[in-house]
């Protein structure tokens, strides 16, 4: 199957004051850090959350943001966004993020082994932390929203590791069609997928598809 690439793991490189926040503080300032890195299932060691309600846990151990999304990014704002400015723990090139398919299995490097689970929601930390006007409209319109990741086997992984897929679900509905457009026939897809044991969808799904369903009229 493809191969593609690790170019950075990033971690938290120091609280930050948020007070508009919840938490009063964010964690969003990722960077990258050197050598072999372990992960495990809460994600990369030594990484944490300020937010552990909306961020964080097992269905969201990892998030991932591609390469080509973030040069999409450089060039419409002008400016560097070198890996760990979007808030990721992984940079990577020549895989899809934000198109991937959800339940995709990826291994990382020798042992490490995830799974696509659900796209990232930009919120007002993240344009806050980015200083960019009108920032959560214009990365939900652009729909570049990358993606979280379960950690299925943990190990360590290093920048330069292999990334290969190892595993595509059927059903097809990528990470990014979920974030743009959820539909009802989306919904149905993926509860056959569940029932046939194709993927795990985390909670956040079911809560979603009454949500689509109720504004569908069904």
């Amino acid at each position: 199957m493809n191969t593609a690439s690790l170019l950075a793991v990033c971690r938290v490189h120091q609280l930050l004051p948020d007070p508009e926040g919840s938490a009063g503080v964010t964690a969003i300032d990722k960077r990258p850090v050197e050598g072999p890195v372990k992960i495990h299932k809460l994600g990369v060691h030594g990484d944490v959350q300020a937010n552990r309600i909306d961020h964080g846990g097992a269905d969201q151990a990892l998030y991932a943001y591609s390469q080509a999304d973030a040069d999409y990014w450089s060039a419409a704002l002008d400016r560097e966004l070198p890996a760990g400015v979007f808030g990721e723990n992984l940079r990577v090139d020549g895989i899809e993020t934000t198109g991937a398919v959800i339940g995709e299995r990826w291994k990382i490097g020798l042992d490490v082994e995830v799974e696509v689970t659900s796209p990232r929601v930009p919120c007002a930390t993240f344009q806050r932390l980015l200083d960019e006007p009108q920032w959560v409209k214009r990365f939900t319109q652009a729909g570049r929203v990358g993606t979280y990741l379960r950690v299925i086997k943990t190990g360590t992984v290093s920048a330069g590791d292999h990334i290969h897929r190892l595993f595509v679900p059927k059903h097809g509905i990528t990470v990014g069609q979920w974030f743009s457009e959820p539909t009802p026939d989306m919904v149905q897809t993926l509860l056959d997928a569940e029932a046939d044991g194709e993927i795990r969808l985390q909670d956040e799904y079911h809560e979603k598809f009454e949500k689509v369903l109720r504004r569908n009229g069904l």
